[in-house]
């Protein structure tokens, strides 16, 4: 099972990188913030680094990303 959530949050990760759509990355602060879910004080931080990223240009598209973890998935 933890295998399974491992691969489902890269999946996301390497999805987030990829939206340009700032209506969509709102909905997804107003849902994290919103959520009854509580994020780990971890899982926060990975999303807020991905999301400074994302703000940064700093991405790689999903191909060249599936490519590196492609062995694992």
């Amino acid at each position: 099972m933890a295998l399974n959530v491992q691969n489902t949050k890269i999946e996301l990760i390497q999805w987030l990188t990829t939206v340009d759509d700032i209506d969509v990355l709102k909905k997804l602060l107003d849902f994290r913030n919103s959520s009854t879910y509580e994020l780990s004080e971890a899982e926060r931080k990975s999303i807020e680094e991905g999301l400074e990223d994302l703000k940064n240009g700093e991405v790689i598209p999903h191909s060249e990303a599936k490519k590196t973890y492609e062995k694992w998935l």
